[in-house]
């Protein structure tokens, strides 16, 4: 997912389709909710579809950069104290929780921890 949304933020596309997964869709809702992108919807009965409308200034687009952090061959687990600041606090860090998916700011006011999977700046 992340992949496809750095080339389509690259090649200045409007719109990017992604498969759906309950994970995928949580990540989408944080970026709308961070203001990174415009919106997005699931469609589809089986298979489903995530279309997310990305957000542009000018020719520039608004989310500059993404990370994958924690992969399948190296999962990376942070406690609450130990949530890292992207960018001095201009990025945001999504943390996967025993209460869901959530920005590392979220995570730190409820003093969670969880599998650091993303960074976007």
């Amino acid at each position: 997912m992340l992949t496809r949304i750095r080339n389509a933020n690259r090649a200045l596309l409007p719109m990017v389709a992604v498969p759906h997964s309950k994970m995928k869709e949580s990540i989408a809702g944080i970026l709308k909710r961070e203001g990174y992108i415009i919106d997005f919807s699931v469609e589809g009965q089986l298979p489903k579809v995530i279309k997310l409308k990305l957000k542009y200034q000018g020719k520039k687009s608004v989310l500059e950069g993404l990370r994958r952090i924690s992969s399948p061959g190296l999962r990376r687990y942070v406690g609450a104290t130990d949530i890292p600041r992207v960018r001095g606090g201009l990025g945001v860090a999504v943390l996967s929780t025993s209460e869901g998916m959530m920005t590392g700011n979220q995570a730190r006011k409820k003093n969670l921890g969880g599998e650091l999977v993303c960074y976007f700046w």
